[in-house]
């Protein structure tokens, strides 16, 4: 089982910028989701921010049920500059491969707790850490993307974009780093895991 707990307000509230477009994953059972947290946090964002369309949906963790669930709310998430997800871990990468070019950003930590843990066959995994990356790494985990967990950049074994590890794995650091160039977001690369993890984005243009 899991647990997401909401990120603070004030760190929420820094990732909100532009036209925003925010996505609720209330599916999976096995994960304990803080709806009325959320709720009550959303409604203080629609009365300071431009909240062009708020999705509740479930299981976005899933590609093609995620492409399914946003094809009716495709306009709004286009003309958007940035969508912020409630969700696990997993949901957050899974929207943000979606939407390659756009600021997506993680508004929920992730915890595992003891008992029952399902299996679902997807091409992300999250770490389950409590302290979520995502946001200063283009939405690709550093945990579980990289052989090595590493959080402050790449180790410098990788070649021709391969894993030093995992031959059959790409670089983890070396795809967020093309991540990062495609959002103009590349500063994110000048701070250190604690700045990243706190505070989520920088601010700079």
């Amino acid at each position: 089982m899991l647990i997401t707990q909401l990120k603070s307000k004030e760190i929420i509230e820094s990732l909100a910028e532009g036209k925003i477009v925010i996505i609720n994953c209330h599916g999976c059972k096995e994960v304990y989701f803080a709806e009325h947290e959320a709720d009550e946090l959303q409604k203080e964002l629609s009365a300071s921010k431009e909240i062009t369309k708020i999705i509740t949906t479930d299981y976005i963790c899933n590609p093609d049920n995620l492409k399914l669930q946003l094809k009716k709310h495709m306009d709004v998430i286009n003309a958007a500059d940035t969508i912020l997800v409630f969700s696990c871990g997993v949901g957050i990468q899974t929207v943000a491969d979606q939407f390659q070019e756009k600021r997506v950003y993680s508004c929920c930590d992730t915890y595992q707790l003891p008992g029952f843990q399902g299996v679902t066959a997807l091409n992300v995994d999250c770490g389950q850490c409590g302290e979520c990356y995502l946001n200063g790494t283009g939405g690709i985990c550093p945990i579980t993307a990289c052989s090595k967990s590493l959080i402050n950049g790449q180790c410098g074994g990788a070649k021709n974009g391969m894993c030093e590890v995992d031959k059959d794995m790409e670089c983890g650091w070396e795809r967020i780093y093309r991540k990062l160039e495609k959002m103009n977001k590349l500063d994110n690369m000048k701070y250190d895991a604690p700045k990243v993890r706190n505070f989520g984005i920088s601010k700079e243009k």
